[in-house]
């Protein structure tokens, strides 16, 4: 392989702010992992985040980016699998297996699609230096007309239209909206973007914590809502504490501690084949290998007050809830998933065609 920009690339970042800037470049942002392309004739990478390859967990995104974008380039963009009108991030978490056999068995049974959203190399030329402007003309050409599972993502300068697309989109399983400053040329692991993103709060039961990797101070709250069964189901997790805090917490939590598991909703994660049916935490992932999950079992008595952005499946929150303070005046029993705010449902062929 040789281009003009070669792999690794680390993507442009974006930072938070709470509204939508205006006299820029709006895109949404999408749920899934991000994807640095690199296509040079008869060869294809896909480069993650981090630089890692994920060129061999999605063989048929190797197969269709070698029909459908240009013979030498390196695109920006995000690898995404929807089912039934919707992003699915679990099901784009179950591709990354060590077995061949596993992996060609779900591309067949969940495809993935690319969603281009930048250029950083055509022909014999890099990009990296152009502005935004010029650079979004010459993916618009350089994929015009390009089919499924390769897309184009929608873009758009009206401040308006991103403002309807950040209440639409979520319905289809996305996070809120991308700003790029038009003459913004690409800056590899810089936060020179902006995104806004949803937030709703919840109120949760904290039913155990983990320690922080420094030493034995709270690493993170674990949280929990009652279903309509009435058992306690864990929906992930809150962890950005200043280091005082996290020492404060663990004796604020002492005297919730539990001796052991035993009678807690949760004690089955200690079972290893509790694990083989249900994603509980305290079970190794091929995301986490052999990161210490073990966790401190709480009486479920306390309630807090998080925010978050969406949950996932509906069921557990797709990132880490921040947390907000405690409800002393709010029972257990009330933080069911009923409380939670469902996003009106959005098709997502509306946004990226059939």
């Amino acid at each position: 392989m040789d281009l003009p920009v070669m792999p690794p690339v680390k993507p442009m970042l974006a930072k938070s702010v709470a509204t939508i800037p205006p006299d820029m470049q709006y895109e949404a942002k999408w749920d899934g992992f991000r994807a640095i392309v690199f296509r040079d004739g008869a060869e294809v990478e896909l480069g993650s985040r981090t630089g890692k390859p994920l060129t061999r967990y999605f063989p048929e995104l190797v197969a269709a980016l070698k029909e459908r974008v240009p013979e030498r380039c390196v695109l920006d963009g995000e690898i995404v699998i929807a089912r039934e009108g919707r992003l699915d991030f679990d099901a784009l978490t179950e591709r990354i297996h060590p077995a061949d056999s596993r992996v060609r068995t779900l591309a067949e049974r969940t495809p993935a699609s690319f969603v281009a959203f930048d250029l950083l190399a055509l022909a014999d030329e890099s990009l990296l230096d152009v502005p935004l402007t010029d650079r979004r003309a010459l993916l618009t050409r350089a994929l015009e007309g390009v089919t499924p599972p390769v897309h184009l993502a929608p873009a758009t300068t009206d401040v308006e239209v991103a403002r309807r697309w950040f209440e639409q989109y979520e319905g289809a399983g996305l996070d809120g909206v991308i700003a790029k400053p038009l003459d913004l040329r690409y800056r590899q692991d810089e936060r020179a973007m902006f995104k806004v993103k949803h937030e709703r709060t919840a109120d949760v039961v904290v039913a155990g914590y983990r320690f922080h990797k420094s030493g034995p101070v709270v690493g993170s709250l674990l949280l929990g809502l009652y279903d309509d069964r009435g058992a306690l189901q864990h929906v992930g997790v809150s962890a950005a504490f200043p280091m005082k805090r996290r020492a404060e917490l663990v004796e604020e939590l002492e005297p919730l501690r539990m001796a052991d598991v035993s009678g807690h909703p949760w004690a089955a994660w200690a079972e290893e084949a509790a694990h083989e049916s249900a994603r509980l935490p305290g079970a190794p992932s091929r995301w986490s290998g052999k990161k210490d999950l073990s966790w401190v079992p709480l009486r479920p008595e306390r309630v807090a007050e998080v925010a978050y952005d969406h949950m996932e499946n509906g069921a557990r929150f797709r990132h880490t809830a921040r947390f907000r303070r405690w409800r002393p005046d709010r029972t257990p029993d009330s933080c069911t998933y009923a409380q939670l705010e469902e996003p009106v449902r959005y098709d997502l062929t509306e946004i990226l065609g059939s």
